[in-house]
């Protein structure tokens, strides 16, 4: 089974991404950042934060799910604000999404924020809500059920240090991936956490079991060249089996975000 997990930088490069996906389909996909506006038409909008100004793919969850049409596709929005079409407003909303191939059985879902709740009126002032997603199913081919739980951490407008409310945000994680498993399921904890590795929000999640796989796994980054700030760590993934770890890898080549895939074979 292979599992990965990718911020998706609301598509801004989808055809790098499609093509990607089209010939390394997952098994199971955990997307963030991802954007959802039904009412539009448009391929692209426009994303206005005062200075911060980007593109954003205007039906990213459906450009994913025309890209896996095999796979069963859950969104979760953490909040409803507007992009822009020139200077009209557009009413998008913005979350994580799930994909599981339809081969394997959902037996078991759950929806939850770990930061704030949802925000119908607004993206709203940051740090902005932000919430997860976990999902267990049964894996036929290997007679095992797993658990795979991901969230979109805060961000901080002050940097990646650890916070009362990303220590809280990370034992809420924690909460959600227990109450979509079992205690012998297979566990798996992943996502654009937005801290950095010696974090906090890392050694909670490893002091519960759980083993995590970027540092532990000596890789060096897991930005790609699009992404110009310091710090070169966001998205980690942990796991509480890590002798079922067939392969991981941090893909940094091709380049689909400005965040790199991480991809986890069982």
């Amino acid at each position: 089974m292979r599992i990965t997990c990718l911020n998706g930088w609301g598509g801004k490069l989808h055809v790098e991404l499609a093509a990607y996906l089209s010939v390394n389909s997952p098994d199971l996909l955990c997307l963030q950042e991802v954007i959802h506006s039904p009412g539009s038409e448009k391929e692209w909008l426009t994303y206005r934060d005062g200075d911060h100004v980007l593109a954003q793919r205007a039906n990213f969850f459906r450009d994913i799910c025309e890209v896996l049409p095999d796979h069963i596709a859950i969104f979760c929005p953490a909040a409803q604000g507007v992009l822009w079409d020139d200077d009209k407003p557009v009413p998008s909303q913005w979350g994580l999404a799930t994909f599981v191939h339809r081969s394997h059985t959902i037996i078991g879902q759950v929806q939850g924020f770990v930061h704030k709740d949802f925000s119908p009126d607004g993206f709203g002032e940051h740090p902005r809500s932000r919430n997860a997603h976990g999902v267990r199913i049964h894996d036929d081919s290997a007679d095992r059920t797993i658990s795979v739980t991901h969230m979109h951490g805060l961000r901080d407008l002050k940097g990646k240090m650890d916070t009362a409310e990303r220590a809280a945000q990370a034992r809420r994680l924690l909460e959600i991936s227990r109450q979509v498993s079992r205690s012998d399921d297979l566990a798996v904890i992943c996502g654009d956490f937005n801290v950095e590795p010696d974090s906090e929000t890392i050694a909670l999640l490893e002091q519960s079991g759980m083993t995590e796989l970027v540092r532990s796994g000596g890789f060096e980054s897991t930005r790609t060249s699009h992404y110009r700030k310091p710090g070169k760590f966001a998205d980690y993934m942990l796991i509480n089996q890590p002798g079922a770890v067939r392969a991981f890898d941090v893909v940094h080549d091709p380049e689909v975000s400005d965040h790199c895939p991480l991809v986890l074979d069982l």
